[in-house]
Formats: C-alpha cells, structure tokens, sequence
C-alpha cells in the first residue's frame, strides 16, 4: 500500500489526469474536424478516419493493455501509455498532411486505450480497501465530464486559437500525470511468466476492428447495401466465434472466461454496455438538436450542457454517502431511475421546448449516470480476486467502449432515417397552391422564397421528431437494465462495506 497522504493523492490526480486525458479526446476532435478536413484538404470521407483510425486502434489494443498490465506491472505499462499519449497528441498538433494526422491518431489510440482501464486497478490496488469509495468517485469524474466538456473544450479552442490546440493541450496534463505517477506508484508487481495467447488476440482484435469499422463507416456506406459492410460484420462474427470456442477450449486463453462465472462481473458487464449507450449517446444527440433544431451556437449549446457536467461532479460525491447509507443496489437502481426519467424529457423536446427544460434533463443526466457508475465500479470486483482486476478493468472498459460506438451509431442512423421519413409525411399536408396563397397575402414574400422557407421549417420539424423518438428509444434502454441491478450481490467485505468505512472515515 502506499505510503503516506501525499503519495495517495499524487497517484489519485495522476489516475484522474490519464482518465480525463482519454475522455476528452474522445470527443473533442469531432468539433474540430470541419477545421482539420480544410487545413490538411481532405474530403469528409478521408475526413472521417480521424476519428475512426483513433477508435479502431483503441478497441483494437484495450484487451493487449490488460495483459501487459498482468506481465511488466500497471506502473510500467501506465506510465509507457501516459507518455505515449502525450506524444502522439503533440504530433497530431504538428500534422501537415491526412496521412500523417491519421498514422499519428493511431498512435494516440494505441498508447490511449491502457488509461482509464489502468487507472482504475492502479487506485483499486494501492489505496485501502475501505478508501476504494471516495477515490472510485474521484477516478469517475474524469469518466463521466470528459465527453460533456470535450466538444465544449475544443469549439472553444478552435473557434479562439485553432484545432492544433484541440491536441496541444493534452501536453501540460499528460506531463503532469506522468510526472505525479512516478513519484507516487511503487515499481514492479508484473508476473513475468504470464504467457501470451498469440491467437486469441489476433481472433479478438479482429472482431473487434471490424465491429469498430462498420459501426464507424456504416452510416456513409449505407449499412448492409454496401459490400464492405457486409464483409466487415462476416469477418468480424466469424473472428469473434473462432475466439470465443478457442477461449473455452485452451489452456491460457488471452481472456480469462473464468471472469464470466461470476455473477457479480457478468451483470456489471452488461450494464456497463448500456452506460456507455446512455452516457456518449445524448452527449452527441443533445447539442445536435440545440444547434440544428433550436438555433443556438456551439458555445451556447456547450454552456447549457454544462449543467449535466456540474451535477456529475454533485453526484459522484453524493453516490459514496448514498451507497454508504442504502447500499449499492438502491443506490443504482436511483441513478438508472433518474437517467431514465432525464431521457424522457429529452424525448418531449420539440421546436418551441424553452430552455430550463434543457438545463433540467441535463441535470437529472449528470445524477443519474454517476449514481449508477459509481457503485457499479465498486461492486464489479467486489467478489473477484485481486489478481483478476487488471483483466476485469480492461474488460469493463472494452464493453463500455463498445457500447458508445453501437449507441452513437445506432441513434445516428435512426435520427436520419427517421429525419427523411417524417419530412416525407409533413410535407404531404403542403402542396404549391398553398405557396401562391400566402404569398398573395403577404404572409411569405414570394412562392421561391416560400418553397425555401418552408422546406427549412420542414427539415427542423422533422428533425426535432427524429431526435425526440432517438431519446425515447435510449430511455427504454435504459429502464430494461433496471432489473439487472438486483442480480448483483454485495458481499460483507465488498464494495458496501468499503464505501461505508469511507463514508464514516469523514466524520
């Protein structure tokens, strides 16, 4: 354990630093992109692998991050990717052609993908069992307010400097975090003779490039009318069979399947899958429908998000002392109850919605996720041995990742489809004749300019549908899950057990 207070809050602001270094990147690159497709004159197709060749990269080495762990130590492989990140972020910022932003991408990809997972088990490792509530609340701030401030973050920087420094101001916080990991975090802890399953990687990341490509590339290739779809989904279904029957038939598979007989790991896993639908998925929908529906700026639709961020940071403190008094199960079947109901409001929106109705779904967003993260984190590995929760760590954070690639990507084509279709309906209650009438009245300044001005309210109309049925389909999403959480068990010595030794300690 470490030794002394300043050691452990030197490695609590290293762990925070890596998580939000990743958690923002995420995001703050697709403000930028318009930017960066002119700079290095691209077309948005080309445009696109910025942000595909970070992701598929990152899904891609996620589960190689957990077993370095295991092997050379989380100290080592953390430190290794803090720097890594930091440096492939400063050659993002450089980048003077497509090839090259998209190789150095990649590069942030791949030494970004141990962060948060690594972050996590290095302060479930360190601090004392009965620390584990306050530093998981701490850890998941960065989790929870990096994709809110993201897009906020690099609007700003892009519209005031440029996008190079969307990149350059990962440098001060990746230094930083490195800086404070080595002073804090003791050497070793790897087991050397851990093997390497060879194959079961390659089958898994396989599966799990080709899931990252189509979910990514789907959209602009017409999902399954496109044949690179298609072979992306076969290949990627035949790579993920092949891994699974040899998981279950080795002897040291690359994924450890004895994880998944605990019941406590597997239900944490499925509603991690859902957080990460319901946390990336209104991140993305929400200023959209401000920006194209409403009318507002990206500042003032970052600003009104703020809100959701401001109470994530309420609720990560308010989850230790909830889960200390009730229990973590109360305490997630609330958060779920509340980003549920936040979604069915989202699901009212329309184009006459005022603006504290906005700032009250965000708020009621930014409790509930938190309030179902938080002890989720905890009771995870709860009944897991300590050996297992670099693997399970990495574990958790893969399904979230792919929850937010199949959310975004699933809401994203909804709400086109749905935006065409209901356009198609609402224009059939107009015809021509309707144009010449008002226009002969004064009430529209010509038939052109009328046919113009109505096809515009048309499109906003229908747009306002289609993201208004895209939140209500995340909200029973997310209501299925509620059942879930009391398949979960929390042992005497577990995660209720640590956050209310937390809890009293403050007193």
């Amino acid at each position: 354990m470490l030794a002394g207070i300043g050691s452990r809050l030197l490695l609590g602001l290293a762990a925070t630093l890596a998580t939000v270094l990743y958690a923002i990147d995420s995001t703050i690159v697709n403000v930028a992109l318009p930017n960066i497709q002119g700079t290095l004159q691209a077309t948005p197709d080309q445009a696109g692998w910025v942000v595909t060749s970070y992701i598929v990269v990152g899904a891609i080495v996620t589960p190689l991050a957990g077993w370095l762990g295991v092997r050379i130590g989380i100290r080592a492989v953390l430190g290794w990717s803090i720097l890594g990140f930091t440096l492939g972020s400063m050659l993002c910022g450089v980048a003077t052609t497509l090839a090259q932003m998209v190789v150095f991408r990649m590069v942030q990809g791949a030494f970004g993908a141990a962060l948060v997972p690594l972050s996590q088990v290095a302060l479930l490792q360190e601090f004392p069992r009965e620390s584990h509530g306050r530093v998981m609340a701490l850890w998941g701030m960065g989790v929870m307010v990096g994709p809110v401030i993201g897009p906020t973050l690099g609007g700003w920087l892009t519209d005031q400097v440029s996008w190079r420094w969307a990149f350059y101001i990962n440098l001060p916080l990746g230094l930083l975090g490195w800086l404070a990991l080595m002073a804090s975090m003791p050497r070793g802890g790897g087991d050397r003779k851990r093997p390497f399953d060879t194959l079961g990687f390659v089958l898994l990341s396989v599966a799990i490039g080709c899931l990252q490509l189509m979910l990514d590339r789907g959209e602009s290739q017409d999902w399954f009318s496109s044949t690179e779809i298609v072979a992306e989904a076969f290949v990627g279904a035949m790579a993920f069979y092949m891994f699974v029957v040899h998981s279950l038939s080795g002897r040291e598979p690359f994924v450890d399947v004895h994880l998944f007989k605990d019941r406590n790991f597997t239900v944490s896993m499925l509603i991690m899958f859902v957080i990460g639908i319901a946390v990336i998925s209104p991140a993305v929908l929400v200023p959209g429908f401000l920006e194209q529906v409403k009318g507002y700026t990206p500042t003032q639709a970052g600003w009104l998000m703020a809100a959701r961020g401001a109470a994530s940071i309420l609720a990560m403190m308010l989850g230790v002392r909830l889960t200390a008094r009730f229990g973590a199960r109360p305490t997630m079947a609330l958060g779920i109850a509340l980003s549920s109901v936040s979604l069915l409001m989202m699901g009212q929106f329309g184009v006459d919605t005022q603006t504290d109705w906005f700032v009250l779904s965000s708020l009621l967003q930014g409790l509930g996720t938190p309030l179902t993260f938080m002890p989720l984190s905890l009771v995870a590995y709860a009944t897991l041995p300590d050996r297992a929760r670099t693997e399970a760590g990495v574990l958790l954070t893969l399904i979230r990742n792919v929850g937010s690639s199949v959310g975004i990507s699933v809401v994203i084509a909804l709400l086109a489809r749905s935006a065409q279709a209901n356009a198609g309906h609402l224009v059939e209650y107009f015809s021509v004749f309707d144009l010449r009438r008002w226009a002969a009245v004064g009430q529209l300044p010509g038939p052109d300019a009328a046919t113009v001005g109505l096809l515009g309210e048309i499109r906003r109309q229908a747009l306002g549908i289609g993201y208004a049925n895209d939140f209500l389909r995340l909200a029973v999403c997310t209501v299925v899950t509620l059942p879930c959480v009391w398949l979960l068990r929390t042992p005497r010595t577990g995660a209720r057990g640590a956050v209310s030794a937390a809890a009293a300690s403050d007193h």
